[in-house]
């Protein structure tokens, strides 16, 4: 089992404006409702929209999987009943973890608290990380240093796949008009990252150049017709809305994906 000790006296912005972003929720709402809220709502939708995602780009049954920013279960639901590896949620709210473990009944799986930004398991154990609206919600500095650290802990040929905002996407804009509307104020940061900066940070950690899909244009396989609350539907093809960059760690020709890794252990101290 992992362990450490988070000290909430020291926590950075991104861990304290989250915390109370859940509160805020958890005393005005249901719980269930809450706990979808937090994370932005399509909880079933854009839970089978990520999997299906992961699934396309080489996620297998028994291969090990790190979801950082897991949230109240979105992804991890979805993924309950179909993959046998281990996993690995963190966040940084523990009633998300809570909740999160409790719809994804699966006792075998792990959901912790971020400890940081860094990953509790061994160099190069890992198959393929998620991080799904999570460097939306941090400062450039600390989404490198993340990133540092994920390319620590995958095995040559694993994959990171992340969502970002951008300007460049149209429908993104209404969330800088948010921040507009915001400033002044305390919340949840809503971060725009750009694809050089992206390339650029890849290139200096080791990564190989990374690929992207638009936020909005249908680039995921689905295995079945999707339905938003909004009414949208896709049948094909489907997307998050935030786009999306694919990061590999360089591996040897000979390196096959889809070994699994011990998450059980933590890393060394």
């Amino acid at each position: 089992m992992l362990g450490y000790v988070c000290d909430v006296s020291s926590d950075p912005d991104y861990v304290t404006s989250y915390r109370n972003h859940v509160r805020e929720l958890v005393e005005n709402e249901d719980e269930d409702v809450a706990m979808q809220q937090a994370i932005g709502g399509e909880f079933a939708a854009i839970g089978f929209l990520e999997q299906e995602l992961l699934r396309s780009e080489g996620l297998h049954p028994h291969s090990s999987l790190v979801d950082i920013g897991c949230g109240s279960g979105r992804l991890a639901c979805q993924l309950g009943t179909w993959m046998k590896g281990p996993y690995l949620g963190l966040d940084v709210v523990q009633d998300l973890l809570d909740h999160a473990a409790r719809i994804t009944e699966r006792p075998d799986w792990n959901f912790q608290l971020a400890p940081g930004l860094t990953v509790p398991v061994l160099d190069s154990s890992v198959d393929m990380v998620s991080a799904f609206s999570l460097f939306t919600h941090l400062l450039h500095e600390e989404t490198y240093r993340y990133l540092e650290d994920i390319f620590r802990i995958l095995r040559p040929g694993g994959k990171l796949v992340f969502s970002f905002l951008e300007f460049s996407i149209p429908s993104h804009w209404s969330v800088f008009e948010t921040n507009l509307a915001a400033i002044g104020t305390t919340g949840v940061l809503n971060q725009f990252m750009s694809r050089d900066a992206i390339e650029l940070w890849a290139s200096r950690i080791g990564f190989e150049p990374p690929r992207f899909f638009d936020g909005d244009r249908p680039h995921i396989p689905l295995s079945r017709r999707v339905e938003l609350e909004s009414g949208q539907t896709y049948e094909g093809l489907g997307a998050l809305g935030q786009s999306v960059a694919v990061l590999v760690k360089p591996a040897p020709a000979a390196t096959a994906f889809g070994v699994t890794a011990d998450l059980d252990d933590e890393r060394p101290a």
